[in-house]
């Protein structure tokens, strides 16, 4: 049997849809999984095991059409049993859809683009899954029953993203480390970063956190993701003894400088998120977005061992899952005591 997920994006949504995907390669019966990822986002199936067949697509290529029919022509040719949408977009119904089927994606409750829903099947998730690894598990599980009234009635349980760098292709690699003379040193890294306006923490909370750092000895790691982050990295790391990254790391470096810290501080992240798939420790802050539906959440089958702690503001407009808004006030209710407690106590 062979299967395909089409999981186009993004760095962190990609990480949560790792155990639907571990779900799939346990199944004696599955011969073959493929995941179909945009190409901006293929760095991140690198971390994947090397039994699992990556293909791409450029949709914000210089040829988007070429680069999607060549892909579709690809993937028809491999001949599907079935096909899982994990996107809930039109863009991956369309090319899930093209690929294969049946089709078997998000219920239609929960798509982002309800129009989706002509080209799929949706799935009806319980009322218990509420945080989207489970929903990304029960949608994997869905093309094993020959009727949808056969699947489990009681909700699929939430099991933590975890990655075994062994069974992928990355080798981590340590010599930036080393060359930054942070090889042998206490170091904790602190995500200047977000991705949507609302997530991003004041600076002076952020230089609250770096100091308490230089304070108990050791050194605060300002890491990044675009132009305008590392900007705002460099800035706070030139006036709190801290240490911005110089560069973009690839996958590799990223997981060694990831390996090599105390523990990462950040908001709703693929760096973040991939940090605690690793296993290291990990202090996050909610506002606009619900650690509920997708924080990194302790094992059911080993709870005393959760390394992921939260710190919520919990605003009586939120979560409102907005990008931008005029009268945030979540990140500003972020108490960098709460986060420096917590960092003293590991």
């Amino acid at each position: 049997m062979k299967i395909l997920i089409v999981k186009l994006s993004a760095f962190g949504d990609i990480i949560h849809a790792l155990p639907a995907l571990d779900d799939l390669r346990a199944r004696p019966e599955i011969s073959e999984v493929h995941w179909l990822v945009d190409a901006r986002y293929a760095f991140v199936t690198e971390l994947f095991p090397t039994d699992v067949t990556v293909h791409t697509v450029a949709l914000r290529g210089e040829h988007p059409v070429a680069s999607v029919w060549h892909a579709v022509k690809r993937l028809r040719n491999i001949g599907f049993d079935a096909v899982i949408d994990l996107q809930g977009l039109i863009k991956s119904a369309l090319l899930a859809r093209a690929a294969g089927s049946p089709v078997f994606g998000i219920d239609r409750n929960h798509l982002r683009e309800p129009a989706s829903r002509l080209f799929i099947r949706p799935v009806r998730f319980h009322a218990d899954e509420r945080h989207v690894v489970q929903q990304y598990r029960r949608v994997a599980m869905e093309p094993f029953f020959s009727d949808s009234r056969n699947a489990p009635a009681s909700p699929v349980a939430y099991a933590p993203p975890r990655i075994n760098l062994a069974e992928s292709g990355i080798r981590t690699d340590k010599k930036l480390l080393h060359e930054w003379k942070l090889a042998d040193q206490a170091y904790v890294l602190l995500h200047a970063a977000g991705g949507w306006e609302t997530k991003q923490l004041p600076d002076a909370t952020w230089l609250a956190i770096a100091h308490a750092l230089h304070q108990s000895g050791k050194i605060a790691v300002f890491s990044w993701g675009s132009a305008n982050e590392q900007t705002l990295a460099q800035r706070l790391a030139s006036t709190c003894n801290g240490f911005a990254l110089p560069e973009r790391l690839n996958m590799s470096a990223l997981c060694a400088v990831l390996q090599g810290a105390q523990a990462i501080v950040g908001a709703d992240t693929g760096v973040l998120h991939l940090a605690a798939a690793l296993n290291v420790p990990t202090i996050t802050f909610w506002g606009p977005s619900a650690s509920w539906r997708s924080a990194p959440l302790a094992d059911a089958n080993n709870p005393q061992g959760d390394r992921n702690w939260h710190i919520q503001s919990n605003p009586a407009c939120g979560p409102c899952f907005k990008r931008r808004c005029d009268h945030c006030i979540c990140m500003d209710a972020i108490d960098p005591e709460a986060i420096i407690r917590i960092l003293h106590e590991l």
